[in-house]
């Protein structure tokens, strides 16, 4: 089986499958952990104030059964097969016909995606289990920012200590860099959210866009951390006018940023080195 692994074509072909059903597993986590914490937010309100819990039946990733919103069909396994299913249900339950999201797919064939591109461009070993890892997490924290603009800590903290981890043994950075990524990309978002705060009296970003930057910071390394900032403004500042000048978004609706930083700790995975030594050959 190691010999199979070790066969680039082989790996990213088992890293791409697997990277299917986990983008259908991503999709539990992208519609219930937003509820979950609502859950939670609202039990704590209610202990705060001296009331009884309320009652509720047991909500988490595992229970109760994925069930269609409108019928309340509840998904069986083959209903459930990643992009498969969607397929020949031709994206409608199975039971009412009311249309299924688009969002699923698309989650399960991106996650595959990245997935085979991190087993081929790392090859079998510790780096590729840390960048599926990595990837996953960030898959996740994009599309539950794009709903709720929350980037929960139950996914971006254990991102960051994930990426202390893997850089005990210098996997994609030594470990002083790592841990200098983590503090400066924490504080690097920190000072920008209080300088905005104190010029014009409102909070341009959240909590969540520090730790998002700290974890990445904490992957890649300090060094990573410019390019990292460079390439989500310049994406989320081009992006955010695009949806103003077309209508689609108010200028005074936030934006979330997090998918930006997301999209550029991934680009800076693959290819940050290769951009940065280009960049500073050109200076």
């Amino acid at each position: 089986m190691t010999d199979l692994l070790r066969d680039p074509l082989a790996f990213t072909v088992l890293a791409s499958l697997l990277g299917l059903f986990v983008g259908s597993f991503l999709n539990v986590v992208i519609h219930r952990l937003p509820r979950m914490m609502e859950r939670e937010w609202h039990a704590q309100a209610a202990e705060l104030r001296g009331e009884p819990l309320p009652e509720a039946p047991r909500f988490n990733l595992a229970t109760p059964r994925s069930r269609c919103p409108h019928c309340g069909h509840v998904i069986t396994a083959l209903e459930n097969i990643p992009v498969v299913s969607y397929l020949v249900l031709r994206g409608r339950c199975r039971h009412c016909s009311a249309p299924i999201g688009r969002r699923y797919p698309v989650v399960e064939l991106l996650t595959a995606a990245l997935s085979g591109y991190a087993a081929w461009h790392f090859g079998f070993g510790l780096a590729a289990a840390g960048a599926l890892l990595f990837i996953w997490a960030v898959v996740a924290l994009t599309f539950i920012d794009l709903d709720t603009q929350l980037l929960p800590d139950d996914l971006t903290l254990p991102l960051l200590w994930l990426g202390l981890l893997f850089n005990l043994g210098a996997t994609f950075t030594d470990l002083p860099s790592a841990v200098i990524g983590a503090v400066a990309g924490y504080l690097a978002l920190w000072s920008v959210f209080w300088l905005f705060k104190l010029a014009t009296g409102k909070e341009g970003m959240g909590y969540g866009d520090f730790k998002l930057l700290a974890a990445i910071g904490a992957w890649l390394g300090w060094q990573m951390l410019p390019l990292t900032i460079l390439l989500s403004s310049l994406v989320g500042a081009v992006t955010g006018i695009a949806l103003i000048v077309l209508g689609r978004h108010g200028r005074n609706v936030p934006i979330p940023f997090g998918p930006y930083l997301a999209a550029a700790g991934i680009i800076a995975l693959f290819w940050g080195e290769w951009i940065t030594s280009r960049y500073l050959g050109m200076l």
